[in-house]
């Protein structure tokens, strides 16, 4: 019995294994826009934290500083996006997982 029980559990694993490596190769094609200053500075990565476009209003070529915290903060707004989007894409495999609160998994 504990044999079988074994196998059950190994079929199982591999089975969410595939299905995570699925949702992956989904999340790879959705890409996210972070923005700063009012959408003065648009930035657009995907899923996997590849950068796809930039997009700077002319209004703030100006002040070379502030366009640097603009786009800065624009590739942040994009990565918090793209986490939050995994995490709900993902939600599914560790719902049943009991992981301690904060634990991720890493995807």
């Amino acid at each position: 019995m504990m044999k079988g029980g074994l196998g059950g559990l190994m079929k199982q694993a591999q089975q969410m294994q595939e299905n995570m490596k699925k949702a992956q190769d989904a999340l790879a094609t959705i890409d996210v826009e972070g923005q700063a200053g009012s959408g003065a500075v648009k930035v657009v990565i995907s899923c996997k934290y590849e950068a796809k476009r930039v997009t700077i209003d002319p209004s703030v070529m100006d002040d070379k500083e502030m366009l640097e915290d603009l786009i800065v903060a624009a590739l942040n707004d994009a990565s918090r996006k793209v986490e939050a989007t995994t995490a709900e894409k993902m939600s599914g495999f560790t719902a049943g997982l009991n992981l301690p609160p904060g634990m991720k998994l890493p995807f």
